[in-house]
């Protein structure tokens, strides 16, 4: 049950705040390698193998659905699978075990880094899985909460609000799926990439986030960034984010759109080491409240 609870010598090897925060300042996103050993992978890859064979065959009714991009996606998988979702749900199978990577050290230590926060202050959010497509299947360019329709001026104000948010991919195998724009995070989209085809292999600046096994990549959920994904490509990446108390309404959009409000108060995490359980009771309160308080918050995209 220790997936992703980190020694204090591990702890200590994570760049310094200051080093992340630049990085994820400046180009919308932050590598850490090998943020996850060999050992802790092999319970992850299994979990996730196995949720991935029930949503396969219809046993599993948490998807994301070919060929939709954004939610809400239908419940059965007859025209394919993209991904998993709700990771934490009280009825996932071997749900202690992402709840673990999820609240463990490894996850939240630079969470809270980036955030300049304090553990009181996080908020437990989503945790889903990103799987081998049954076709070959990409995402539009976007940002997660910035519909596409926007005006510069609407972009510009959206974006120099705070995050308040930390989002990540862990990858289980090599992954080299994710495509950002550096720095797009901080400015309007270009006439160049206003024009451009919503699909365009290419854009100006692009990058390829090349990701070995165990490599966690933070990143805005609102710089530009596409994902490409291979059905000839084995893939299981970890997609979760963690959110600050102040995020408020905004942040409740991105996350109950997804449906978590559903049965978050219905988790369990005894199972969890008593620090990390005090932990996740705390992040799933502060998630409780928010839903409670925000109300019905409608969806950031329609596809």
């Amino acid at each position: 049950m220790t997936t992703a609870i980190l020694t204090e010598t591990e702890l200590s090897q994570l760049p310094s705040t200051q080093a992340l925060r630049t990085q994820l300042d400046r180009d919308g996103f932050v590598l850490i390698p090998a943020a996850f050993k060999q050992e802790q992978l092999e319970p992850l890859r299994a979990a996730a193998g196995h949720i991935t064979s029930l949503a396969r065959c219809g046993k599993w009714p948490h998807l994301r659905t070919l060929p939709k991009q954004f939610p809400p996606w239908a419940s059965d998988a007859r025209n394919g699978i993209w991904g998993v979702q709700h990771l934490l749900h009280p009825a996932m199978p071997s749900q202690a075990i992402f709840a673990a990577s999820y609240f463990g050290d490894a996850i939240v230590g630079p969470a809270t880094q980036l955030l300049e926060c304090a553990e009181d202050d996080l908020v437990m959010e989503l945790y889903n899985l990103l799987v081998r497509p049954d076709r070959d299947f990409a995402l539009r360019w976007h940002r997660d909460d910035v519909p596409p329709q926007a005006s510069a001026a609407e972009e510009s104000a959206r974006l120099n609000e705070p995050a308040w948010h930390a989002q990540w991919n862990l990858a289980l195998f090599d992954d080299a799926s994710l495509v950002v724009v550096p720095g797009s995070h901080r400015r309007p989209r270009t006439d160049a990439e206003r024009s451009a085809d919503p699909f365009a292999e290419r854009l100006p600046g692009m990058k390829v986030v090349e990701m070995a096994a165990g490599d966690l990549v933070f990143y805005d959920n609102n710089v530009l960034h596409r994902g490409v994904y291979s059905s000839g490509t084995e893939r299981m990446t970890l997609h979760g984010s963690v959110g600050h108390v102040k995020g408020s309404k905004a942040r409740a959009r991105n996350v109950l759109q997804h449906g978590v409000g559903e049965w978050v108060g219905e988790c369990d995490f005894s199972g969890l080491p008593e620090r990390i359980r005090a932990r996740a009771e705390g992040m799933r309160q502060r998630l409780f409240e928010m839903g409670r308080a925000s109300g019905d918050v409608g969806f950031s995209h329609t596809d």
